[in-house]
């Protein structure tokens, strides 16, 4: 047992000194990691950093390969590269330093929303988006409600009027009621409550979308291809009711199929949720064994 002692002690000695500074400076970075993590995950740098990633693999196997030539061009845009990232990443960054520079940074650096404290979408308030959307539907009422899901979608809300409303079929027809002051944009719906309305979305690029579609339609499909969330689409101009999710659109021919697409996003929530527990139970049946 000594002998041990003294090897791990040895193995210890050959360690750099790690002083109450060193640990201080550990836990800044870590702490700025993690923030810069989830500002990407809580913006579209999150679909782009995963392209990054994919460069960065096929980088690191031209290496192990010793592909000399894509090494080379790789080598040569790598400057271009950056500046490219700064441009494209710009407008999330100059939200980043105006929080920063804002008095609200330390409250939002502080904010403990999480799965705990998130309310979830229930049946009864289906009930009502459904009430609502078809209402709309046979009036002709343009509407488009984001229901957002495991990414949150800050970044959006902030552009729109907060609401915070419970959600009922009432609330969503005067929202979209025409010409009023919050039918244009887009409602944010978080867990059992509308969070917020006006909300502008990002246009889709992709050039494959019919001609016929319009801002709403782009608008959905933007949002579903950044995020997890699911859009309903009330056509101002046939009353077609559309749902866009993971970059398409479906077409909701009638208040069944949009109620069983939208009750598919609770058995996904009510899943996720159930294998957290189960995992956890396991978890503490392991240290009990112990």
């Amino acid at each position: 047992m000594g002998e041990i002692i003294t090897h791990l002690q040895s193995w210890v000695s050959l360690l750099p000194a790690f002083s109450v500074t060193n640990l201080i400076e550990v836990i800044i970075i870590a702490f700025l990691v993690y923030e810069l993590l989830l500002w990407i995950m809580n913006t579209k740098a999150w679909t782009l950093l995963k392209g990054i990633i994919v460069i960065l693999i096929f980088t690191l196997i031209s290496a192990v390969l010793r592909l000399t030539t894509i090494l080379w061009i790789l080598e040569r845009i790598s400057t271009i590269a950056v500046i490219t990232l700064i441009v494209i990443f710009q407008p999330e960054l100059r939200k980043a330093l105006e929080q920063l520079g804002s008095r609200n940074f330390v409250t939002g650096i502080l904010n403990l929303d999480d799965d705990k404290t998130r309310t979830t979408l229930s049946g009864p308030d289906i009930e009502q988006i459904v009430k609502a959307t078809m209402e709309m539907a046979k009036q002709k009422t343009g509407a488009l409600m984001v229901i957002e899901r495991s990414v949150l979608l800050k970044e959006i809300e902030n552009t729109g009027i907060e609401i915070n409303g419970l959600i009922s079929s009432g609330l969503i027809i005067n929202i979209f009621e025409k010409n009023t002051p919050l039918h244009d944009g887009a409602v944010m719906i978080r867990g059992n409550r509308i969070i917020a309305a006006t909300c502008y979305l990002p246009l889709s690029e992709n050039m494959s979308i019919s001609k016929d579609l319009g801002t709403r339609h782009r608008a959905a499909l933007g949002v579903s291809e950044v995020s997890d969330s699911i859009t309903i689409v009330v056509s101002e101009e046939t009353g077609r009711i559309t749902v866009a999710q993971d970059g398409k659109l479906k077409r909701m021919p009638d208040a069944e199929t949009l109620k069983k697409t939208l009750m598919s996003v609770i058995a996904d929530e009510e899943e996720k949720r159930f294998s957290r527990w189960w995992r956890g139970k396991i978890k503490n049946e392991r240290k009990a064994d112990k």
